[in-house]
């Protein structure tokens, strides 16, 4: 059949934004054009008829949405973007598969309802009349209990196919700005901050050793605000990916149909599957769910993004960025956030750390694989070539050749020649990779002698990693292989640098209260009375003096609650983990601190279960409500001025900021106020004292949790507050968001280095007085009337009760904490 003549482009019925009347478009828009794509293209010839099979699009909507596409007509890519139309074609397409798909699985009757309410719908969205809403509301009030259910759902779907859309016309954009087909607008790209920096002033030299020096942590974390499962978001990623695949490749008829029937197949896997959680997750699913993200993304998208900088950096004369530095980190809180959440026990947290490794031990084992058919190479130093020897001659060739086939390794089964170097260091990498992996899931089945810190056959840190890939990589640069060297050999030893052998560092999280009762456990049991009835300076004393002091605390018959003990379990599986695992575990963060004995606590307990004083986690006190965001400052000015702690942090600190209980403590504006001025306060005390400070910012996706554009918001913070040094959360559905798609992840990276390496650069001025003293009033008068409504306000809490979901929201099975959280502390 011919391409059928363009429909009228209709306003996107599930896209609010663009249907107000005046509204600013929320992106650039380039006029939709019928063009050439990149090359050949005789798909774009009028008289051009797609080799398609017949009976392959049966249903004449599905026909009609491809054929009458500009962007998923399969026909190439094209050199033209507009996002209104890209969310509107990928709306109809997936739309009419989903009605299709209604029809065959129910039937038409309910079809006939669902197309009828549809309808309605959308007669009154565009008549806004009351006749129209009349007309709907008693179509639904006919329906059955039973139809309306399955309304319901069938609504719930096409809002999370619509939500597909919007993450595949951003990954259209983000590509069609990166091919300069359309006008990126303010820079958001790393090679668009560094040619800015250069306009402005900024010496190369600068710009080089900022971006080198610089470090971005993101942290995935499991709050409760992902309602969708994961089988309902496998099957969305996939229309998604195909839904991409519809508009970059020019395809045949049979391709084009093959992948429509993928879409369908998604979709109606989606339709069928139940939506709500039966049973609430684990912490370690949970865990497990945030892995997938490196699996199918992440760990993958990193070493592309860095060859970017490489390639922005050497268009300005720099060298590349360095192999031994990584300018992004990742770190987790799933399964090592137990505030409020009685299921992260110490067996979780050791659970998770053992699954992320395993994770991670699985990618490298891929990798080296594939690496050792690509470093097939001869020539290499005589240093390289001595350390091939000496591995060859500790195999016999009969008992290598029966433990890799047992292993049943893709290739490389025998010992290999000496004339093949490379390939003989990289096979007991393999090997030691495949018993590390070994080593692991003996533990998880209970062995816990499997990881044996002496044991040389597994590797326990990355540097064990690294060691063999990087003599390959300076034995290939030697000879004259630089080419090969700088290959996929660079990509994976820049993955060990980044990732290390977990993935993600797991930081820990607990309430002060908790800490404080362990102590007052400990002072009541050696007869010194309630530590909880010190006052702070009383406590600072003794947990200074006790820290200074060699002798133990924690007796073995240790009376005790079952908090206190799960506490004291906590610690002692950091220590043993720190033992077996060295780099899983990232920072110990205090929620609720709102003294400097809070922090101080934290080092003796790690002490005391058995960590060792150079293996002690770093320690964040979390200032989340107004007064402690106002008071934390002056708490670091104590923790610095004492010379036993300044002397163990080394001259580095982190802080951590909540935006959400803040938000709900103060309001938003004075919560917002508060979080600008305790940063310049806090960034004010740690030079004072000569200490590198990084914020550790816990944001979540929607504005109530200090959700926002990432770029701006970076952008907005007070000057010298970032200085390279950045550690931010990404909660929840934000995950998905960020790191769902390829290009979606390759520009979550690109955001957050490009906004961090300006920000350190050319930050923002800072407010005069004027705007202080404005912001100042505003903030005690919002807050008072915010405190006013919330606090003071009998009526109020049945009132919020009624009008929001939130106890429908407790009772869905969406994360593993249980609802309501005690205290409040909801965490950022």
């Amino acid at each position: 059949f011919l391409p059928a003549k363009r429909r009228p482009l209709r306003v996107p019925r599930l896209s609010s934004r663009a249907q107000r009347p005046g509204a600013t478009p929320a992106r650039t828009q380039v006029p939709a054009q019928r063009t050439t794509t990149r090359g050949s293209d005789p798909a774009r010839d009028p008289n051009f008829r797609f080799a398609m099979p017949k009976q392959a699009i049966k249903d004449e909507a599905i026909k009609d949405a491809v054929v009458g596409s500009q962007y998923l007509a399969g026909t190439g890519e094209s050199t033209t973007f507009d996002h209104h139309q890209v969310l509107q074609e990928s709306d109809d397409l997936i739309r009419a598969l989903f009605f299709s798909i209604v029809k065959e699985t129910t039937g038409t009757e309910f079809f006939q309802s669902l197309k009828e309410v549809y309808d309605l719908s959308e007669k009154f969205h565009e008549t806004q009349a009351q006749s129209d809403f009349d007309a709907l509301t008693t179509k639904l009030g006919s329906l059955t209990n039973e139809e309306t259910m399955m309304l319901a759902s069938a609504f719930s779907n096409v809002l999370n196919l619509h939500n597909v859309s919007e993450h595949v016309a951003s990954a259209m954009e983000e590509r069609h700005a990166r091919l300069d087909d359309i006008p990126r607008g303010p820079a958001k790209t790393t090679n668009g901050a560094i040619k800015g920096l250069v306009a402005k002033g900024i010496s190369k030299e600068a710009i080089y050793k900022a971006i080198t020096e610089q470090e971005v942590d993101l942290v995935l974390t499991a709050h409760p605000t992902q309602a969708l499962r994961r089988s309902m978001l496998k099957n969305f990623g996939t229309v998604r990916q195909k839904l991409l695949d519809l508009q970059r490749a020019r395809l045949s008829g049979y391709e084009r149909a093959e992948l429509l029937d993928s879409m369908a197949s998604a979709i109606q896997s989606a339709w069928r599957t139940d939506e709500i959680r039966r049973t609430p997750p684990k912490p370690q699913d949970e865990m497990r769910a945030g892995l997938s993200y490196f699996n199918e993304t992440v760990f993958e998208g990193l070493p592309k993004f860095c060859r970017r900088i490489d390639s922005a950096l050497i268009n300005q004369g720099l060298p590349r960025i360095p192999m031994e530095h990584s300018i992004m980190r990742f770190s987790s809180w799933m399964g090592g956030d137990r505030d409020g959440n009685p299921f992260v026990t110490a067996t979780c947290t050791r659970d998770v750390v053992y699954l992320a490794r395993i994770t991670a031990v699985n990618l490298y084992f891929k990798a080296i694989q594939d690496l050792i058919f690509s470093l097939s190479m001869w020539r290499c130093t005589d240093a390289f070539r001595e350390r091939a020897r000496l591995l060859h001659e500790r195999e016999t060739a009969e008992h290598v050749y029966e433990m890799r086939k047992q292993r049943n390794y893709a290739d490389f089964w025998r010992s290999l020649p000496m004339e093949e170097p490379y390939r003989v260091v990289l096979a007991e990498v393999r090997d030691k990779l495949y018993n590390t992996r070994e080593a692991l899931q003996a533990v998880i089945m209970g062995k816990a002698e499997a990881l044996d810190p002496a044991d040389d056959s597994i590797f326990r840190d990355k540097n064990q990693l690294l060691e063999p890939l990087m003599a390959c990589h300076q034995s290939l640069i030697e000879v004259g292989d630089g080419t090969v060297a700088d290959g996929s050999l660079l990509d994976l030893i820049r993955q060990v640098n980044c990732f290390g052998l977990s993935l993600v560092k797991l930081d820990i999280r607990q309430e002060s209260d908790r800490h404080a009762d362990a102590v007052d456990a400990i002072t009541r049991h050696i007869g010194l009375g309630s530590y909880n009835e010190w006052d702070e300076e009383k406590k600072t004393e003794w947990l200074v003096s006790e820290l200074k002091s060699k002798r133990p605390l924690v007796a073995p018959d240790l009376e005790c609650t079952d908090d206190v003990r799960e506490v004291l379990d906590t610690f002692k599986m950091i220590a043993h983990l720190q033992e077996v695992c060295p780099g899983s575990l990232g920072t110990y963060v205090i929620s609720m601190a709102t003294v400097a004995s809070d922090v101080l606590a934290v080092v003796l307990l790690q002490r005391e279960m058995g960590g060792k004083m150079d293996q002690l986690l770093r320690v964040a006190p979390l200032f989340e409500r107004l007064d402690d965001l106002n008071e934390g400052p002056n708490q670091l000015r104590r923790l610095f001025s004492i010379p036993w702690y300044h002397e163990l942090i080394d001259g580095h600190q982190e802080v951590m900021i909540g935006y959400s209980d803040s938000g709900k403590d103060a309001g938003r504006m004075a919560a917002a106020w508060a979080l600008y001025e305790g940063q310049e306060n806090a960034t004010k005390v740690a030079d004072e004292f000569g200490v590198k400070l990084t914020l550790f910012h816990g944001r979540g996706g929607t504005v109530g949790r200090g959700g926002g554009p990432s770029h701006l918001a970076i952008l907005s913070q007070p000057p010298a507050t970032i200085n390279g040094r950045l550690r931010v959360t990404v909660q929840g559905e934000v995950i998905e968001q960020n790191f769902g798609e390829h290009e979606n992840c390759f520009h979550t990276l690109d955001l957050y280095t490009a906004a961090t390496l300006e920000h350190s650069l050319a930050p923002p001025l800072a407010p005069s007085d004027e705007w202080r003293g404005a912001m100042a009033t505003m903030s005690e008068v919002s807050c008072e009337r915010y405190r006013e409504i919330v606090f003071k306000t009998p009526e109020f809490n049945p009132y919020f009760l009624q009008a929001t979901p939130g106890q429908e929201l407790g009772a869905l099975n969406i994360g593993s904490p249980p609802p309501p959280r005690p205290n409040n502390t909801g965490g950022p």
